[in-house]
């Protein structure tokens, strides 16, 4: 079934998202917010693949973090690349949320209209971070 595939890419997409926040938190502690945050956004993630039910399984995550040497640039990076694969998790909820309602399938609709709206919540928070850090650090 097509909606399967769906949930599968969601499933791995949704652990390396979970991965990338985790790695965005380890990279960029001095900033006490993003460190903090992204760890929490982290665990959504991690429930949301829990919540897909399948078998957990190590996911390889691509190196996506920035090379540059200046950490202001950098983190605006990192965080762009984050944005990037939040949007293209919450689009995945989209496409499985309107399989679903096709498809009749109660179950897959309820678990994305439980888990989208988090994946709507690390696209704003990544968003307002890029918007927020963005003028200081392009400008010094």
């Amino acid at each position: 079934m097509t909606l399967d595939r769906v949930r599968h890419e969601l499933h791995r997409a949704e652990g390396v998202l979970a991965q990338r926040f985790r790695q965005l938190s380890e990279r960029h502690r001095a900033e006490a917010e993003v460190h903090h945050v992204a760890r929490d956004l982290a665990r959504w993630s991690d429930e949301h693949v829990a919540a897909l039910g399948e078998p957990a399984r190590s996911v390889p995550v691509p190196p996506w973090l920035s090379d540059d040497p200046d950490p202001g640039f950098a983190l605006l990076t990192d965080l762009r690349r984050l944005h990037q694969s939040c949007a293209a998790v919450s689009l995945d909820w989209e496409l499985l949320a309107q399989g679903a309602q096709a498809a009749r399938n109660a179950e897959l609709l309820d678990l994305a209209s439980r888990c989208h709206p988090h994946t709507l919540r690390q696209l704003t928070w990544t968003n307002a971070m890029l918007t927020e850090l963005s003028p200081q650090i392009l400008t010094s």
